[in-house]
């Protein structure tokens, strides 16, 4: 689990089929064999660590559903290691499992921050709401205004001095995961395998709720 608060900048030095190599010193200083890094978004596992490089396998089918097919050596890659109990949770609860890849459409400076667009994929839409928030590329961010297929997204300096949201250009694609929060809501709601019926008020009636 993740909060979507980069802690470090990457940079891709290696990339084989099934085999990242990254080099990332604050974090590799800090994670084992095994650890869990979200690595622009996607959770992936230590493999093996040399000095200030990482080295994480990763599967077909993740390939097939992110970005990471896309990733070319000296890419800047957001990087987040598992939360801790004790973890302030600055940002949302982030897994680390992406729900589906987005455009990015717009980049404009603003007074604020940077006003970017991404398109959304039609499975995520019911997820998104304004104000609510979504990781894009392992980046836990607030949604401005939500259209019929793309947020708004307004990225503080900070944010974007510390991303590699700043390498991105229209027609760049970017991982994304919805709020974890609401997939639980929509299961219980809606039913599942053994819950047909989801949460209804004859449900709750059922059960002493009156």
């Amino acid at each position: 689990m993740f909060t979507g608060i980069i802690e470090e900048v990457g940079v891709l030095a290696s990339h084989t089929p099934g085999r990242l190599v990254v080099r990332a010193p604050r974090v590799a200083a800090e994670v084992a064999l095994g650890d869990s890094v979200a690595t622009n978004g996607i959770c992936l596992t230590v493999a093996r660590r040399d000095g200030e490089v990482l080295h994480f396998d990763y599967s077909n089918s993740t390939r097939e559903v992110t970005t990471i097919a896309d990733w070319r050596v000296g890419d800047r890659l957001n990087l987040e290691q598992a939360l801790t109990l004790g973890t302030r949770l600055g940002g949302h609860l982030v897994a680390g499992h992406v729900d589906g890849v987005g455009t990015v459409r717009a980049v404009r400076e603003g007074v604020e921050g940077v006003h970017v667009q991404v398109s959304v994929p039609p499975a995520l839409q019911r997820y998104l709401i304004p104000k609510g928030s979504l990781a894009v590329d392992g980046i836990s961010l607030t949604l401005v205004r939500v259209h019929a297929d793309a947020v708004d997204l307004t990225i503080v300096p900070h944010t974007w001095a510390n991303t590699s949201l700043a390498d991105r250009r229209p027609g760049a694609r970017v991982n994304l995961e919805a709020d974890l929060l609401g997939k639980y809501v929509e299961r219980l709601l809606v039913g599942g395998q053994g819950h047909t019926g989801g949460l209804t008020l004859e449900a709750l009636a059922e059960q002493g709720y009156r």
